[in-house]
């Protein structure tokens, strides 16, 4: 009879194989509808856009010509809806003004602090905690690389604790250093492993899943699941319709201003 842990390995082999085919698969159509939104936002996105203006300009003119109240939101609600030129200010979000670059965009550039660190002076007992820190923790009290490399470390906290004048890290630190480093963890056994290595698995492809299942519920997956065979004819097929709606709308919009 085989060991369980046999067994074990073969579902492991079993279910990484069965995932990576299924992250191929996830992968290759988020690619495809990656590379299907561009084309369509290159080809209709500029249609989209002029529909946008025309319906906004029609409503103007529909509201020049009556006056109405409700006329007049409706044109507001038309234009506000045109992609507007973003300002300044938003694109470099609040880095540069009207005045130029600002402190805060300066310092991002320079690598600079916008104003210089405030100076800390440790208190008395800040001070003791942190002597007799260094005294008990020093790396060269250690007695080999293993205990040099855990001391260093956690001399690098005392040391960040006092320069920031933190007095309560201090006296937990202290307390932690008397505590003693944690027991060392029993490594898991073999089916441990395989046992946790298939939980993961598992949660691995839940999550490729529901990606998928966004990937195929979105507008751009469901127009690629509709043409699969021929995506580049649904294009096509798309933009013939939105210039007949555009050709409608200047049809609409000549007559009003006419």
């Amino acid at each position: 009879m085989r060991r369980p842990e046999e067994r074990l390995e073969k579902a492991v082999r079993a279910a990484e194989q069965a995932l990576i085919e299924f992250e191929i698969a996830v992968e290759t159509f988020r690619v495809e509808v990656e590379n299907f939104s561009r084309l369509h936002h290159q080809k209709l996105g500029p249609m989209y856009t002029r529909l946008d203006e025309l319906d906004a300009q029609i409503a103007e003119a529909k509201a020049a010509r009556t006056g109405d109240a409700e006329d007049l939101r409706l044109a507001r609600e038309a234009r506000a809806r045109v992609m507007p030129m973003p300002g300044v200010e938003e694109l470099f979000h609040g880095w540069i003004d009207s005045e130029g670059l600002s402190p805060e965009g300066a310092a991002m550039l320079t690598d600079q602090p916008v104003r210089p660190p405030q100076r800390v002076r440790p208190s008395a007992d800040a001070r003791r905690l942190y002597r007799d820190l260094v005294r008990k923790a020093h790396p060269d009290l250690a007695q080999g690389e293993a205990e040099r490399a855990r001391r260093d470390a956690f001399i690098a906290r005392v040391n960040n604790a006092y320069t920031l004048g933190d007095e309560e890290a201090l006296r937990v630190l202290t307390a932690e250093w008397e505590a003693g480093p944690a027991p060392e963890e029993q490594p898991p056994s073999r089916s441990e492993e395989l046992y946790a290595r298939l939980e993961w698995l598992a949660e691995r492809k839940e999550m490729l899943t529901l990606i998928a299942k966004e990937l195929e519920d979105g507008a751009i997956g469901s127009m690629l699941r509709v043409a699969q065979d021929d995506p580049d004819g649904l294009l096509d097929q798309i933009a013939e319709q939105l210039l007949a709606e555009v050709a409608g709308r200047e049809r609409e919009l000549a007559a009003l201003l006419g």
